[in-house]
C-alpha cells in the first residue's frame, strides 16, 4: 500500500499510558525514539529506560526530528504547543480520538496531524500492535503519507479518518468500552453483594461479546427488556433500591433496548433469550 517504512527520528512529548507502550513498539518498528520529555523528569527516565537510544529531557526547547508525538491528555496538548519550542515546520501530532486537527490552527510554526491508536491502555498490559486500529489524518498529503508509513510500521490496520469521524468513532469506542467496563463493574460488585464469583460471568460476557462481533448488535439483543417481561423488570429494579444510580442506569438502558428495533425471529425460532 505504501514504501517500505523508514527509519524516523522521533520525539515523544509525555511518559504517560500511551507513551509506555508506543515508544518501545516505535522502536521495535525500527524508528529511532531520540528523546522523551515529560513534566515528571522520573517517568520520561523510567521510559527512555524502556527503548534503547531514549534520551529523557526535562526541557521543551527540542532537538530537530522527523516527528513529534504527543501523549499527554486532552486538555494537556494546547498547554504543550503553547509552551515548547519546535523547529520551525517541525510535524507535531496528537494521538487523541476528540481532539480536532484544528488544535494546531493557532500555532501556524508547526505542522498539525494526528495518530490515534484505537485501543485502551493499561500498565502491565502487553498490546498487539499489527491488531491495532490506527487513525491518521494531516493537513498535507506529504505529512499524510509520512504519517500512513509510521502507522503501517506499527499496525496492519490503518486509516485515514477525518475529524469528524475520528470524533464519532471516540463516541463509538466510549460506549464499547468504558461504559460496558463500568456495567460489568456493577455487575461484580452486586455479585461481591450476593457472595458469588464475577467468573460465573465470564462464559455469558464471551458469548456476548462474539455474537456482538459477528451480527449488527441491536439485532442479537437479549433479556427482560426486549421481551417486555414487565414482572421481571420490576423485581429487578426492586433489587437495586440500596443503589439508586444503578437503579436509574437499568432504567433508561431499558428503555433505550425498547427504543430500538426489536429482533425479528425467523425460521419461527424465538428471539435470543437471558
Amino acid at each position: 500500500m505504501h514504501q517500505t517504512p523508514v527509519c524516523r527520528r522521533i520525539v515523544l512529548l509525555g511518559a504517560g499510558r500511551v507513551a509506555q507502550h508506543l515508544g518501545p513498539a516505535l522502536w521495535r518498528a525500527g524508528h529511532a525514539v531520540t528523546h522523551i520529555w515529560s513534566r515528571t523528569p522520573a517517568s520520561a527516565a523510567a521510559l527512555a529506560a524502556q527503548v534503547p537510544g531514549a534520551v529523557p529531557v526535562t526541557s521543551l526547547a527540542l532537538p530537530a526530528a522527523d516527528l513529534y508525538i504527543l501523549c499527554v491528555p486532552d486538555g494537556a496538548v494546547s498547554a504543550v504547543l503553547a509552551t515548547a519550542e519546535f523547529p520551525p515546520g517541525a510535524l507535531v501530532v496528537h494521538t487523541a480520538g476528540a481532539l480536532p486537527l484544528a488544535v494546531f490552527a493557532a500555532y501556524p510554526a508547526v505542522r498539525g496531524g494526528v495518530l490515534y491508536p484505537l485501543q485502551t491502555f493499561s500498565a502491565g498490559r502487553s498490546i498487539d500492535w499489527p491488531t491495532i486500529p490506527l487513525c491518521v489524518e494531516a493537513a498535507t498529503a506529504a505529512d499524510q503519507e509520512l504519517l500512513l508509513q509510521v502507522a503501517c510500521s506499527l499496525s496492519q490496520v490503518v486509516e485515514l479518518v477525518a475529524t469528524p469521524q475520528r470524533q464519532a468513532l471516540h463516541v463509538a469506542a466510549v460506549f464499547a468500552c468504558n461504559f460496558t467496563n463500568h456495567l460489568l463493574g456493577i455487575g461484580h460488585a452486586l455479585l461481591q453483594e450476593a457472595v458469588l464469583p464475577f467468573g460465573l460471568l465470564e462464559p455469558l460476557i464471551r458469548e456476548t461479546v462474539h455474537k456482538a462481533l459477528a451480527h449488527p448488535p441491536f439485532t442479537v439483543q437479549t433479556g427482560p427488556a426486549v421481551r417486555h417481561d414487565a414482572a421481571t423488570l420490576a423485581r429487578h429494579e426492586a433489587m437495586l433500591t440500596a443503589h439508586p444510580s444503578w437503579q436509574q442506569i437499568y432504567k433508561q438502558l431499558t428503555a433505550s433496548i425498547q427504543g430500538q428495533q426489536e429482533p425479528q425471529p425467523s425460521n419461527n425460532e424465538l428471539p435470543p433469550r437471558l
